[in-house]
């Protein structure tokens, strides 16, 4: 199935109308291939220096698109990058070649102030979580760049303006 993978001129792979219908059954979301009039905005990430080719940009809006794409990704043996915010520095939220998965559009934030939780979809910024939690009187120690995706600084570790005030005490 691989074979329908097409090279272009600038490097990028064309996955063709045939493959492509396969994800586009049932597919909520939007699906960017090299030549559409949005692909080379929605291929880029916020560090500039990086400059890759993704034969396909999978812009998902719920956890079915997800899984679909992860699926689809797999069965052709295509690489698969995620990409929330698309901050990181070493440009691990896209790939030359392979297919995007782009959380951008589910940027759900739910509070629960009585507990002091909040759950995030994958495509949430800080940004997003702030103006949901501030209205509780909430904040949290993480990020302290409201376009940073959520999912992306929590995995590596971001640290945020609120970090030292709210760690807990070492036990040594």
């Amino acid at each position: 199935m691989v074979e329908r993978i097409i090279p272009t001129a600038h490097g990028a792979n064309v996955i063709d109308d045939q493959t492509l219908q396969e994800l586009k059954s049932g597919f909520r979301g939007e699906l960017i291939r090299p030549g559409d009039e949005a692909y080379e905005c929605q291929r880029a990430v916020f560090n500039a220096m990086i400059d890759r080719y993704p034969a396909l940009i999978a812009r998902c809006t719920d956890a079915g698109d997800v899984m679909q794409t992860v699926n689809f990704a797999r069965n052709h043996g295509l690489t698969l990058a995620v990409r929330g915010g698309g901050h990181n520095g070493g440009g691990l939220g896209t790939t030359d070649d392979g297919v995007v998965l782009d959380l951008s559009m589910m940027k759900s934030v739910r509070v629960d102030p009585v507990a002091r939780r909040v759950w995030v979809e994958g495509g949430a910024t800080w940004g997003d979580v702030d103006h949901a939690t501030h209205a509780f009187g909430l904040a949290t120690p993480s990020g302290i760049i409201a376009t940073t995706g959520v999912g992306g600084l929590t995995l590596g570790g971001g640290l945020g303006h609120l970090s030292r005030k709210s760690a807990l005490p070492s036990t040594i």
